[in-house]
Formats: structure tokens, sequence, C-alpha cells
């Protein structure tokens, strides 16, 4: 699948988890998958904890990082 037809599974809504991109219109924040992605979890262990998710959706989540990776523009990340 294309990085654009993946990015189609990221939706924003005002009323779906403050307007925060999501999965599928779901309650999965990309920014809850890419969290569990860089600590220990796998694909395969995201997949079998939350079984209303697809591998595409992973794809979809990691494209949409890759895609804001590339803004001109960062803001300092605070350490707590």
């Amino acid at each position: 699948m294309k990085s654009e037809e993946l990015l189609k599974r990221i939706t924003l809504s005002p009323d779906i988890c403050h307007g925060k991109p999501c999965i599928r219109g779901l309650r999965y924040p990309v920014e809850f998958i890419l969290e569990l992605l860089s600590g220990d979890s796998t694909e395969a262990d995201i997949l079998a904890d939350y079984p209303d998710l697809e591998p595409e959706d992973i794809r979809a989540v990691q494209a949409y990082a890759a895609r804001m990776a590339k803004l001109k523009t960062f803001l300092p990340i605070p350490v707590a």
C-alpha cells in the first residue's frame, strides 16, 4: 500500500481524542502507537493487544510520523 493510501487511515475529528490524529476514527491516537513502538512493543504485540488495529494501521502511523518529520519548524521537546 502506498504512503498516500496509508495516510487516509489517519483521521482528525474534534469529537475524537480532542482532535488529535487517530487511526480510522478509532480512539487510538497516532502518538499512542508511536510511544508503543518506541518502547518495547513490537508490531505483533500491538496487534495482539489491540485487535481493532490492522497491520496497515501501524504502517499508516509510521507514514504519518515520517510526513510530520519533514516539517521545517521544530519546537524543542522539554525533558521531564
